[in-house]
């Protein structure tokens, strides 16, 4: 990712709901050196972030209703979450959730694209997002797995006017010149049940380390590390509650 802080229309934010908020706390704790800090009011509903020093880099939450799966979500920015919305309906997509406001933080809605991959919009206010981006232990990449890439260069462009770099091989989206994602057809590699979804990865130091240290504590290597072309080494893990995160090291990181 080129992107060091949240901008309008990239990912600002993601967010695991789990079965076992304790339990992903201690794991994810322990693979990226995470703090988490759960708010006490009641009406927050345990929302838990996690911190690298000061920086805020992810949350943590319970499963709020039923029916919902164990996953990562993806935030992404907008000056105007109503508006937003409302772009969505009308690029062919869906709104599940809001807007509504958050507290005195921001102003949020969830959504799904017309390839049935969930989202979030993020209105900010007082809180604009990750703190740190492309980091070890934060947010570095965010992936689109769609069995429909080109209704869903159609709807994103639309909401976000996402730059399109793609090549035979794979798609990159991004924002005032900046990659920031990806794309990735999904074909009959994929079992039919698992629908389209947003995938985050996030910055390591040491994949290979990263991965071992999942299989440790629990989880699963789901695709080995790999290098690519260019030099990134990545993988794609599962927590022990049944989560799917990627991560990742670029070449040029130091």
């Amino acid at each position: 990712m080129k992107l060091d802080k949240p901008v309008t229309g990239g990912p600002c934010w993601t967010e695991l709901g789990t079965s076992d908020l304790a339990g992903a706390g201690r794991f994810y704790e322990a693979l990226f050196g995470w703090r988490t800090e759960t708010d006490p009011r009641q009406e927050a509903g345990g929302y838990t972030v996690a911190h690298l020093g000061d920086a805020a880099v992810a949350a943590l939450t319970p499963l709020y209703q039923e029916g919902q799966p164990v996953a990562w979500n993806v935030s992404f920015a907008v000056t105007d979450a109503d508006a937003a919305a409302e772009q969505v309906t009308q690029a062919g997509g869906t709104v599940l959730v809001g807007p509504m406001d958050v507290f005195d933080v921001g102003r949020f809605a969830v959504a799904v694209d017309p390839t049935g991959a969930a989202f979030q919009l993020w209105q900010a206010r007082s809180f604009p997002g990750a703190g740190l981006l492309n980091a070890p232990g934060s947010l570095g990449w965010v992936e689109l797995l769609t069995r429909a890439p080109e209704r869903a260069v159609e709807f994103y462009t639309t909401v976000f006017g996402w730059s399109v770099n793609a090549s035979e091989y794979y798609t990159q989206w991004g924002v005032e010149g900046a990659d920031f994602g990806g794309m990735v057809r999904m074909d009959d590699k994929f079992p039919h049940e698992v629908p389209a979804h947003w995938l985050p990865y996030f910055a390591v130091e040491d994949v290979d380390t990263t991965a071992a240290d999942t299989t440790r504590s629990g989880g699963t290597i789901l695709m080995e590390p790999t290098s690519q072309p260019g030099g990134r080494r990545l993988a794609v893990l599962r927590d022990p509650q049944g989560a799917v995160f990627g991560v990742y090291r670029s070449p040029d990181a130091s």
